[in-house]
């Protein structure tokens, strides 16, 4: 049973319709035929950009002779791709190495560019907008155009081959510490004059006050410099000649070329496996991501 809402007064928008008597609720409005047409569009997009995904997934599952078969779900699936790529080929050893590259190349970036977007924010010294300036310039500098110096630098020094020699080109970012300065600015002045007051120094107000109310920003820096590194490949392609060095990107790239031949089960099962991290990350955190740079335009 429902009954009519109140009557409102004319010239005011009326929210409700009717209410329903048993629940109190009112009912909600159905969707019209604009918002339906939009749905049915939107699904259509997603499922187009997901079916290569699942795609990708259901051939890695799939026996040679079945992975030309239109049908997703394989007649009889198989971990012998996985067995095979994971015992008679370096994936581990290459999926090692990109865990352990994206991890301290992340901590590196989440530690300086927080610090530096502090010191920006808070601190008061000369040209300090120049220099912040010239640090927003470098992003408009192709990678490409570095690729040559770092090259020499990294021979210089014999780093080629080496983890450092992947790492050091990341080891901070210009758009970390953009991200960082915009919400630093955001924190308190008066926190941190009353933790100078109990004696707290700089690095101490940035530890113990500054970073943890910038958790969000931190965190979504956190995954995408993560996910960067993860999916990296120009450079690592070139500072490493050492197949048991090689991160996985590069990894898959060689293998797809060379010892996979045209096996494409073998092909997909690699990708998969170097996708599914990413996908993981993405999916935990993704309210982070998009909660850090979405306001990163509300601050002043």
């Amino acid at each position: 049973m429902t009954i009519s809402a109140p009557t409102q007064p004319e010239g005011t928008a009326s929210t409700v319709g009717v209410v329903d008597v048993r629940t109190g609720s009112p009912h909600r409005a159905r969707p019209n035929l604009g918002t339906a047409v939009l749905y049915i569009v939107l699904t259509i997009i997603g499922v187009a950009m997901i079916f290569p995904f699942l795609w990708m997934l259901a051939t890695s599952f799939k026996h040679p002779q079945d992975i030309y078969t239109l049908s997703l779900i394989p007649t009889q699936a198989t971990l012998d791709n996985y067995v095979t790529a994971l015992t008679k080929f370096p994936f581990a050893r290459w999926f090692g190495n990109s865990v352990l590259v994206a991890c301290l190349t992340t901590l590196s970036v989440a530690f300086f560019d927080s610090l530096t977007g502090y010191v920006l924010a808070k601190l008061e010294f000369p040209f300090k907008t120049v220099i912040f300036v010239a640090i927003l310039c470098t992003l408009m500098v192709p990678t490409e155009m570095l690729i040559i110096p770092w090259y020499i630098m990294s021979v210089d020094y014999q780093w080629t081959d080496s983890y450092w020699g992947i790492i050091f080109p990341g080891v901070m970012s210009a758009f970390g510490v953009f991200l960082m300065r915009q919400f630093m600015q955001t924190v308190p002045n008066e926190l941190l004059d009353a933790g100078r007051i109990d004696g707290l120094g700089e690095f101490g107000l940035y530890w113990r006050i500054a970073l943890p109310l910038v958790r969000p920003a931190l965190a979504a820096l956190c995954v995408l410099t993560f996910l960067g590194n993860w999916n990296a490949f120009l450079w690592p392609l070139i500072v490493i000649q050492d197949p048991l060095m090689r991160t996985l990107p590069v990894g898959l790239s060689q293998f797809s070329y060379g010892e996979a031949g045209s096996r494409w089960e073998l092909i997909m099962t690699g990708a998969s496996i170097a996708t599914v991290p990413v996908l993981v990350v993405f999916a935990i955190f993704q309210r982070q991501i998009i909660r850090g740079v979405a306001l990163t335009g509300l601050k002043g």
